[in-house]
């Protein structure tokens, strides 16, 4: 996403003005009475904010122009929503108001489908989250949150990881002098633990091909299922050394297969 735009939905952000805590407060009196030009001059006084928070999606596939939209419109309703009575920042106020609306939209486009009933346990837990967060301004625990609308735990885990983006098995998690390590080198697979090619009947032969050590790294990760975490902790070297040692066994089968 291109967050380093000078401009976004037509805004020119290094424009925005930085409103001092005396000007916020006058115009948050103000804008209580109906006065539309304080609103006005006080969004745009707090777009910063909502400039800060899209920052926080880095990995939303979505575009940032749209993100800011959204985020304008939980600004929006913070707005309406906050009294000065509650002795907080309009700012602590006004974060997970934001955060929540982007959160949502999100979800909504995402495409993978969720059931009704899990999309409103979800949005029951958020709405619930956020309005501990006001009234407390910290985190809720789960146990905090099941008490508070009346669902089970469980039931309030599985709603919200059923609604969490996924991640792609080819997403990066580390980088050691060029080798890059991807979530499925993490992955332990209990099912179909070797690749389609190595089920070739001259596997025997192709992993004569091996040193001592890269036939036990592909045994333990391809006949075991064990992680590449697993493996470096079994045979005392890094993760990385595992890393490459397993894609040069690899490649020296396929060679010897496909030969």
């Amino acid at each position: 996403m291109a967050f380093h735009k000078v401009e976004i939905c037509g805004v020119n952000t290094s424009a925005l003005p930085n409103l001092s805590i005396q000007e916020r407060e006058e115009l948050m009196t103000k804008l209580k009475t109906g006065d539309k030009a304080a609103r006005e001059l006080f969004i745009k006084g707090n777009l910063r904010l909502v400039l800060s928070i899209i920052k926080r999606f880095p990995n939303a596939d979505e575009n940032p122009d749209d993100l800011f939209q959204i985020g304008c419109i939980g600004l929006m309703k913070a707005i309406d929503n906050f009294k000065p009575e509650m002795q907080v920042k309009f700012s602590t106020y006004a974060v997970p108001m934001i955060i929540g609306e982007i959160r949502r939209y999100l979800r909504d486009n995402n495409a993978i489908r969720v059931s009704r009933s899990l999309r409103d346990t979800a949005y029951k837990v958020i709405y619930a989250k956020e309005n501990y967060v006001r009234a407390n301004l910290r985190e809720p625990t789960v146990q905090e949150i099941a008490s508070e609308i009346g669902i089970s735990k469980e039931d309030i885990v599985f709603a919200m990881d059923a609604i969490q983006t996924p991640m792609s098995l080819y997403e990066p998690v580390y980088t050691d002098g060029g080798d890059t390590l991807y979530v499925m080198d993490q992955v332990s697979d209990k099912k179909n633990r070797e690749e389609n090619w190595v089920e070739d009947i001259s596997l025997a032969a192709a992993m004569e091909r091996l040193n001592e050590r890269e036939k036990l790294i592909i045994v333990l990760r391809f006949f075991r299922g064990k992680t590449q975490m697993e493996v470096a902790n079994q045979i005392e070297i890094s993760q990385a050394q595992v890393s490459r040692l397993e894609k040069n066994a690899l490649h020296t089968m396929k060679q010897y297969l496909e030969g």
